[in-house]
């Protein structure tokens, strides 16, 4: 079972870029080191997890996201979820914007399924953002949420393993 863990945001503003601190911290907590900035070097990868951390997603990601059984979504998100942190399930559903320049993970995995006939589990982990002002550094609000956060993804990469296995011949 290949897991990746995709973080996207803007690491200049803020908030905006919490899936960066996150994978982090998630790469610290697995005992891998990722740099201080994206810029270094945005990926980790091995033979059974790869985390990677892109401004937005792209239509160009479907076709690798194909290789993957599960993929981790991370985001910031703004308040308009009631949950500082939260974890839903993504489904491969064409979700059309109004932003030329935005591809939701849905959209992401639609394609995915559309043109490799792959759908790989998946799972959007947004973190609420406080502050989106120009600087590298996290609120202190958005800051804490980091444990927790990956608490609440430990658990549920747990359970897809268990519920994997169980569904096997």
């Amino acid at each position: 079972m290949k897991t990746l863990v995709l973080g996207y945001g803007n690491i200049d503003r803020q908030d905006d870029g919490v899936a960066w601190h996150f994978l982090r911290a998630l790469a610290e907590h697995w005992g891998y080191v990722l740099p201080e900035y994206p810029e270094e070097n945005p990926v980790l990868s091995t033979p059974t997890l790869e985390m990677h951390f892109y401004l937005q997603l792209m239509p160009e990601m479907a076709e690798w996201m194909a290789d993957f059984s599960r993929i981790v979504f991370v985001d910031a998100h703004t308040g308009v979820v009631p949950e500082e942190i939260h974890l839903e399930e993504v489904q491969p559903v064409f979700q059309p914007s109004p932003l030329t320049h935005h591809l939701t993970p849905s959209a992401c995995l639609s394609l995915t399924h559309a043109l490799y006939g792959k759908k790989p589990r998946a799972v959007l982990l947004s973190l609420r953002g406080y502050i989106f002002g120009f600087d590298r550094s996290l609120s202190s609000q958005t800051a804490e949420l980091i444990p927790q956060a990956l608490q609440a993804l430990e658990t549920w990469l747990r359970q897809s393993s268990q519920e994997n296995l169980l569904s096997k011949p």
